[in-house]
């Protein structure tokens, strides 16, 4: 059985209704049941296989396009190197005194193991006996030395927070226990840890489907007459309900979801980048909006939508609306066309942009990398308060196998509301395969209804 199998047979549980409610993805989720989520034990497993062929199938690649003959992840207690949690298996919750992780490319493979008191079982091996700090670096020198590696990566960047994890005081140690022979391989390994974190393994692209579900169920309970009650839900009300049931469920929000409310009468600048306003109690007529992400087997989503609350004797959507959210997921078509393997993050939002503005659609795209975090690393294709190129980040080029955020929104004039300005706030977790965009669990193309 191969690993993909035998995650998709680890994740059985994840897959409770999924199948059938598929076909009712593209129709939003109002009424379709959040995937049952593995308990926390049963998580290890999954989690680690998907790691290990991280490391056997992904990593070889990664530091031969990146031409380290060695890498260093140099870790303190208390200090961890955001990058660490993603190369060490479940359960581990913190290096040990001074953790030294050791990877070195062959021919063939690449070699890992540890220089530290305390092996990781079934990854990372320790070549060192234990002893005194001093005799720890003095083994990892010798180690070095042995292998005499001519590119030696670690991790320190000036722009990409995820590949500047080696603190201060770490890198002075190493450098003062190094020959000056081998100060002068030291490397960033910048271009490995973006690419790590950016790509997406086939068994990662099994299981993240579920994961979005997750999200976008929970929101279609949210924008419900579950939670709400016209008159007497406040937009808090509703966030807290779903910060409240991703704890129930055993999966980590990564940022406070929040709901906001735009309504008839409402004054919004044309120019303003976002309409809605926060501390409501929702009524009838009402347009709502949520912004949630959350986290689970290491793995992040981001996702908005849009939800309407009828008024009385109202059994349906306005007809404007429906229209308005049409031209959202036009805005999305028309992002997602231009993903072409090789070009850059700016070169994506400039011709999103040239053809919005040619069939006049008012638009603002500001899409960006998802993974391991929430804002991950890769090209950012606009941001919501700068519409121009993205100097570093928006020229970075776009790779097949990689995980994004359709963010952005359109504004549409509403024919029910006196022709007031609204705007459609859309973001969906999605995969460029290196072909096309997939959405990793559908897109909104209905609105949440709340009768």
């Amino acid at each position: 059985m191969n690993i993909v199998a035998r995650l998709l047979l680890a994740v059985t549980l994840l897959s409770v209704n999924n199948i059938a409610q598929t076909k009712n993805f593209e129709q939003g989720l109002n009424g379709i049941k959040v995937p049952q989520v593995l308990a926390h034990k049963d998580r290890a497993e999954p989690i680690n296989q998907m790691l290990k062929h991280r490391l056997d199938e992904l990593l070889p690649q990664l530091m031969a396009e990146s031409g380290l003959d060695m890498w260093l992840v140099i870790n303190r207690e208390y200090g961890e190197d955001a990058l660490f949690y993603t190369l060490v298996p479940e359960p581990t919750f913190a290096a040990r005194r001074t953790t030294l992780l050791v990877f070195v490319r062959n021919e063939e493979a690449v070699e890992r193991f540890s220089v530290s008191r305390y092996p990781i079982a079934g990854f990372y091996e320790s070549r060192w006996q234990g002893g005194t700090g001093q005799q720890q670096w003095q083994r990892l020198a010798e180690i070095i030395k042995d292998y005499d590696p001519q590119k030696i990566g670690i991790n320190v960047s000036e722009e990409w927070a995820v590949a500047d994890g080696l603190s201060q005081g770490l890198y002075s140690t190493l450098m003062s226990n190094l020959p000056k022979e081998y100060q002068k391989r030291v490397v960033s390994s910048e271009e490995l840890v973006i690419r790590w974190f950016e790509t997406r393994t086939e068994p990662e692209k099994e299981v993240y489907p579920q994961i979005v579900a997750i999200a976008r169920g929970v929101i279609g309970e949210a924008f419900s007459s579950k939670v709400i009650t016209p008159g007497v839900t406040t937009d808090k009300d509703v966030a807290w309900y779903i910060r409240e049931r991703f704890e129930e469920l055993g999966v980590k929000p990564w940022f406070q979801p929040y709901v906001t409310v735009q309504r008839k009468g409402d004054q919004n600048e044309p120019d303003s980048p976002f309409f809605g306003r926060a501390d409501r109690v929702i009524m009838p007529g009402d347009i709502i909006h949520t912004d949630v992400g959350l986290c689970y087997l290491k793995l992040c989503t981001d996702t908005q939508e849009m939800g309407y609350v009828a008024k009385f004797g109202e059994y349906d959507v306005p007809k404007g609306l429906k229209q308005a959210l049409a031209q959202g997921n036009h805005w999305q078509d028309i992002l997602t066309a231009q993903f072409k393997t090789g070009r850059t993050g700016n070169e994506i939002l400039k011709a999103t942009q040239t053809v919005a503005k040619k069939q006049k659609l008012n638009s603002s795209t500001y899409t960006h990398p998802l993974g391991f975090v929430g804002h991950a690393v890769g090209p950012t294709i606009g941001m919501w308060d700068n519409q121009g190129p993205t100097p570093i980040k928006g020229d970075r080029k776009l790779y097949p196998n990689t995980a994004y955020a359709i963010e952005g929104n359109v504004k549409v004039k509403l024919p029910e509301w006196d022709n007031q300005l609204v705007q459609i706030m859309l973001e969906q977790s999605a995969l460029f395969d290196g072909e096309k965009v997939i959405y990793l669990a559908g897109r909104q193309t209905e609105w949440h209804f709340i009768r």
